[in-house]
């Protein structure tokens, strides 16, 4: 929890609670249903919840803000973005259903109302839209935009400082999935905003939809 506390410090006691209680949480969980690599649980705070609030270095999301987590898994980066932006609206899909359980469960624990789940792939969803999509290591770029692109809405809301689009988390060297992808995402190092050695190799990617 401290390190998340040094890099952010502006929440409310609520939002203080929330991520204070998502360790126990997700180790309960983890010992029945395997979202976390066991390895990974007593580093939860940095390797997956101060990684999924990197994208709220490049995105301040709106209220009533629309977004989709493609291939949530266990919940990330929806529930930490959830939690650090209570007024957006968060859908979290996977086409793994016993995973939405964990999602679900932890909502629940923490009174996180602002997510919904759903088990399906993002490619069957016909009918909603979304401000953004978010994603952390599911799928190569090329596919992940071909799931999100149709999804997106057309028109960017006009308190939202950035244009609609797909933003994802992403590991290595990423130079030969962006050029098979025929996009021009921005790029962003996660270690120029947090100053861990974990990060290093960590990127922010970001598609903007065009209309």
């Amino acid at each position: 929890m401290d390190i998340i506390l040094k890099y952010f410090d502006d929440f409310s006691s609520t939002q203080l609670k929330q991520f204070a209680a998502l360790k126990d949480l997700y180790k309960e969980w983890n010992e029945k249903i395997n979202v976390i690599s066991r390895k990974d649980i007593d580093a939860i705070y940095l390797h997956h919840i101060l990684h999924s609030l990197s994208i709220a270095a490049i995105a301040n999301f709106k209220p009533n803000t629309e977004i989709i987590d493609i291939g949530c898994g266990g919940g990330f980066p929806g529930i930490p973005l959830a939690i650090f932006f209570p007024e957006a609206k968060f859908h979290l899909v996977d086409s793994i259903g016993k995973k939405l359980k964990v999602v679900e469960a932890v909502a629940e624990a923490i009174q996180l109302k602002n997510i919904t789940v759903q088990h399906t792939r993002a490619e069957a969803i016909k009918n909603k839209k979304f401000d953004f999509a978010i994603s952390r290591a599911v799928a190569p770029l090329k596919e992940l935009w071909s799931w999100s692109n149709p999804l997106l809405k057309k028109t960017t809301h006009p308190t939202q400082e950035i244009t609609n689009g797909l933003i994802c988390l992403k590991g290595g060297d990423l130079h030969q999935e962006i050029a098979d992808s025929n996009t021009k995402p921005s790029m962003m190092s996660v270690y120029e905003i947090f100053k861990e050695d974990f990060f290093k190799e960590k990127f922010i990617l970001y598609v903007k939809k065009h209309g």
